[in-house]
């Protein structure tokens, strides 16, 4: 009998020895995601990125591309109205592509180095190695960390990070604000490590061409056949590096540090800031735009007869809307809409006509749903293109928490 009992003693004992082994805690993890980001050559992942920054959330398909040293694609498409914008990393610099717009904005940037985005990889690995407080748990078939959030949005305070047990690879991202209040969320579909790209993958004229077929890969791997629309002089080389007449891309100059200074220098002799006028950002905006309710205007600028004036559902405490105005601006018909009270500020969102590239002066933000660029500091614009439209922001006293909820909040009401 006592045989049998220490018998029971040592299987016991050496089951539990097993289990040990088998388990593994939040620093034997970390120290194994520092050497899969080191050692990675390249992946691809897919899946939902879901915003709740309105009254009701907002979905997006989102596909990650990497590749080493430093090359990115990260598509962007609205689910409901298949829209697609793609950012791009290669050799020649960081782009944003709006195929449907047949426009390509370049930025001098050290993007994502210096600015992650939630679906990226190795962003998602920096914000778990970098926190020591971090929290740990395990789900069924994920390791979970609970760490510190550092985006560029300042409201984002916390994310939870689902990691894959067998190979580490992200499963679900939820970012919550100061509140615990999830924000955004990302659910991969898929996601693969040492992924094989086609040379072109990252190519800017490639991607452009391909339009909205490119957000599934097809064509922009190579696979999917001939580009669809060709963009005249639109050669990442070439054309994306030469500005186009007019300045009509850059609503204010001095750009910030990141910004390209050749692009700075010479679209913004065309603009003045409010400290150089004198003016406020109200009169700023409405210096560059000609404000009328002629009927030809509209036609002269051969707007399609589908614009539609979005205006934003969020404003900032204190604030009210004072009017809104039918324009003319960079020769396109829009609409100029003015607020005042705790900061003043003026919105205008016009529908332009096809160009193929620009600089764009200023720094990349991220806005969820899309990339803006940042110009200018008395007044600051921050601008952003989608479906079509395009959007100019100006203030010389909002913050850019305040333009970034501004500018979800446009999004919102014009995705309804």
């Amino acid at each position: 009998m006592r045989r049998i009992t220490w018998i029971a003693a040592i299987v016991a004992c050496f089951s539990m020895l097993l289990a040990g082994c088998g388990a593994k805690d939040a620093d034997s993890i970390v120290k194994e995601l520092d050497k899969v980001v080191g050692g990675m050559e390249s992946y691809k992942g897919s899946g939902t990125m879901t915003l709740h920054t309105g009254q009701e959330p907002l979905e997006y398909k989102v596909e990650v591309w990497y590749q080493k040293p430093q090359y990115y694609r990260i598509a962007l498409t609205n689910a409901k109205k298949d829209i697609t914008q793609i950012v791009l990393r290669n050799d020649e610099g960081v782009f944003v592509l709006t195929p449907k717009l047949n426009k390509v904005f370049r930025f001098q940037s050290d993007w994502p180095q210096n600015q992650g985005q939630v679906y990226l990889y190795q962003t998602l690995v920096r914000s778990i190695v970098l926190d020591n407080s971090r929290q740990f748990a395990v789900d069924d078939n994920a390791y979970v960390f609970d760490v510190m959030a550092s985006y560029q949005n300042g409201s984002l305070a916390r994310q939870k990070i689902w990691l894959d047990k067998k190979d580490y690879a992200p499963r679900q991202v939820e970012v919550s604000d100061s509140n615990a209040t999830v924000v955004v969320q990302v659910k991969f579909d898929s996601f693969e490590f040492d992924t094989q790209f086609d040379k072109s993958a990252f190519d800017t004229q490639t991607n452009l061409n391909a339009g909205t077929a490119g957000a599934d890969g097809s064509n922009a791997s190579g696979e999917g056949g001939k580009p669809e629309t060709e963009a005249p002089d639109a050669k990442s080389g070439e054309a994306a590096t030469t500005p186009e007449t007019g300045g009509e891309d850059v609503a204010a100059p001095g750009p910030k540090s990141g910004a390209d200074g050749e692009a700075g220098t010479s679209e913004g002799q065309d603009a003045q800031t409010g400290s150089e006028a004198g003016t406020s950002s109200e009169e700023e905006s409405e210096s560059d735009a000609e404000i009328g309710s002629d009927p030809d205007a509209g036609a002269s600028a051969d707007v399609a007869p589908e614009f539609v004036a979005s205006e934003p559902t969020y404003l900032p405490e204190g604030v009210s809307h004072i009017d809104s105005i039918d324009i003319v601006f960079g020769g396109n018909a829009g609409v100029m809409h003015r607020y005042g009270g705790t900061y003043n500020y003026t919105l205008i969102q016009t529908q332009p006509k096809d160009v193929a590239a620009s600089f764009v002066p200023g720094f990349m933000i991220d806005l969820g749903f899309t990339m803006g660029s940042i110009s200018g500091e008395e007044p600051m614009t921050l601008t952003w293109t989608y479906d079509g439209m395009e959007y100019r922001l100006t203030s010389s006293d909002l913050t850019e928490e305040e333009m970034i909820k501004i500018a979800q909040s446009v999004q919102n009401e014009a995705t309804k």
